[in-house]
């Protein structure tokens, strides 16, 4: 099992997009030099030695440095060691909404980014929990079955995005369901399910599926995302917003939390409803309840031992820095150069 010590690092991967997007005005800025000269075909004959090919790829070779970096401050560790341990926990699964509307930014930087900060600083509340996780929109996915691997868990949360399901909508009910069926078929009562969403349900009852999952012990806690006034949904092209989402009439579709939903699916198994705010989500009283809830006893497989595996990825970024620096910008390398100078060539 492959584990990083340090998983916060790996945020840095996020500079990626930045990186690349800096690269794309900065040739967009030098092109518009080059016409500013004069004709942009006349200028490029001028400049017969120059290569924006070997300049891309230069830039990529810089980007393969950063990103295999980041990972190995991250500290990649490969279990080397297993062993069947025994663990007192709950079983936890979270069910996220990925529909287009948590894409509002009525609470920023938006609803999805929102909960994903949520889900991981629960995560790091846990201990010897089991956790799963199901992505839902119109249709739901299970993501992640039952595990006690956190690192894997965290890792699916910063990919969550609409994309991920196909089929766009919002069925809590459909996700409560699929929940019921993950869950382990004992009869033991340490079974929570989280429901982070905006509540905007129209395609099932999931107060009914609320209530037929509580009567198999199953406990809800809902995290509402958004605010009661509600917020339209964004359209990003090439990192820039280019407008936001219609309807058929060609109105914009204002999406509002449905706070009063997620309390009846809450009420009715005895869980707990969080509101986001504007600042923050506040998890402390479902942490607490989750604390509190009868513990189970369960074995599991875990690795004990990890080696350090960071050294292969700053072999590979010195390998790839090394390559960019013996590139040249110019179509003909110094090398190239020093032959013709000395008239090997002739």
């Amino acid at each position: 099992m492959l584990r990083f010590e340090y998983f916060e690092y790996l945020y840095g991967l996020a500079g990626v997009s930045i990186l690349m997007i800096i690269y794309y005005y900065y040739r967009l800025w030098r092109r518009r030099k080059i016409n500013s000269i004069g004709d942009r075909d006349l200028v490029i004959k001028l400049m017969p030695d120059v290569s924006g090919f070997k300049h891309l790829l230069k830039f990529i070779f810089l980007l393969i440095v950063y990103i295999f970096i980041i990972i190995a401050l991250a500290r990649p560790q490969l279990g080397s060691k297993l062993e069947e341990v025994k663990r007192m926990g709950v079983e936890i699964i979270l069910a996220v909404d990925v529909s287009n509307s948590m894409l509002s930014e009525d609470i920023k930087p938006s609803r999805l980014e929102r909960s994903k900060q949520a889900i991981l600083r629960l995560i790091d509340k846990l201990e010897d929990d089991k956790i799963g996780l199901i992505v839902f929109a119109g249709k739901s996915y299970l993501q992640l079955p039952l595990t006690t691997d956190y690192s894997a868990a965290k890792l699916i949360t910063s990919t969550l995005s609409p994309e991920m399901v196909s089929t766009q909508g919002t069925a809590i009910g459909a996700a409560i369901e699929l929940a019921v069926e993950t869950f382990s078929k004992d009869e033991t009562k340490s079974k929570a399910l989280i429901i982070i969403t905006d509540g905007e349900n129209h395609e099932d009852d999931a107060v009914a599926a609320a209530q037929k999952s509580a009567d198999a012990g199953i406990t809800i806690h809902t995290i509402g995302m958004g605010s009661s006034g509600g917020g339209p949904i964004p359209i990003y092209e090439n990192g820039r917003l280019s407008g936001y989402r219609k309807d058929n009439q060609g109105n914009v579709i204002l999406t509002k939390l449905d706070h009063e939903t997620l309390q009846k699916i809450a009420s009715v198994s005895n869980g707990e409803f969080v509101m986001a705010e504007l600042a923050d989500v506040n998890l402390t009283d479902l942490i607490n309840k989750l604390s509190t809830m009868e513990k189970q006893e369960f074995g599991t497989k875990k690795f004990t031992q990890f080696d350090d595996k960071f050294q292969f990825f700053l072999l590979i970024a010195v390998i790839f820095i090394s390559l960019e620096f013996f590139i040249s910008k110019r179509k003909r390398s110094s090398i190239s150069n020093f032959i013709n100078f000395l008239g090997i060539n002739k």
